[in-house]
């Protein structure tokens, strides 16, 4: 079994005294891991960052084995960011919530290449806040816990609707809101297709997304790594917005 692609590098970890294993997300074979030889050696352990964008090749005897990845690396994006945390923190964030969310070997080509569209963004500096929080939104939906926000849950109104509940992620219209609007998660406009999300909406939006992600998807996660990331990453983002 052989394939090849390009791959965005999620996470490495040691495997016996020189090897790593090595998790990369791409576009047709979805989140796939594999061992890559000598993977800790002075010469290769530095071009295996989280972030990076790689050409691999897959190798194993059946399809079910682990595998061996050989690698090219294509470009580093961790060096480019050292002296931006808030973006550095966030491509964290990414890989991590990636890393451990996604199914494996299962292809999401319209995730794939939103999450290195956003990757490229970190390193551009193109308003990345606001696209990681749409990328957190949408990865909620990939997941399978998408927002109900198309109407208003209590009256039923598609317009107006400033509010998200925090138990039932559907939106809320002012007037269904009530009296109850303090316990309601403000809803950005963006979220729902606005063009202009200003800083407060970003920050309303990463208070929202997670919100869920914590609600719904830790849960399912085997340690809280990849929500701590993710929170790490918000609080940066905060004290950018806020500057």
């Amino acid at each position: 079994m052989e394939w090849r692609a390009d791959g965005l590098l999620l996470s490495v970890r040691p495997h016996g005294e020189a090897s790593a294993i090595i998790n990369v997300l791409t576009r047709e074979r979805g989140r796939h891991a594999g061992v890559v030889r000598g993977g800790q050696s002075r010469k290769r352990a530095p071009l295996l960052q989280p972030g990076a964008q790689l050409d691999v090749t897959w190798k194993a005897r059946i399809e079910d084995h682990l595998g061996s990845f050989t690698f090219e690396p294509l470009r580093s994006r961790a060096a480019m960011l050292l002296e931006d945390r808030a973006a550095l923190a966030t491509l964290s964030a990414v890989c991590a919530l990636a890393g451990a969310c996604l199914p494996e070997r299962a292809p999401m080509p319209d995730v794939y290449d939103r999450t290195v569209a956003l990757c490229d963004a970190l390193c551009t500096g193109q308003d990345w806040p606001a696209r990681y929080a749409l990328w957190e939104f949408a990865l909620l939906g990939d997941l399978g816990f998408g927002l109900s926000l198309d109407q208003c849950a209590v009256t039923g109104a598609r317009q107006g609707l400033p509010y998200v509940s925090p138990r039932t992620g559907r939106a809320v219209s002012a007037e269904g809101a009530g009296e109850w609007a303090d316990r309601l998660l403000p809803l950005p406009g963006f979220l729902r297709g606005d063009d202009h999300a200003s800083a407060q909406d970003v920050k309303d939006a990463l208070r929202l997304t997670g919100h869920f992600l914590r609600q719904r998807v830790v849960p399912t996660l085997r340690s809280s790594g990849p929500i701590d990331a993710r929170d790490g990453a918000e609080r940066a983002i905060v004290r950018l917005l806020s500057n």
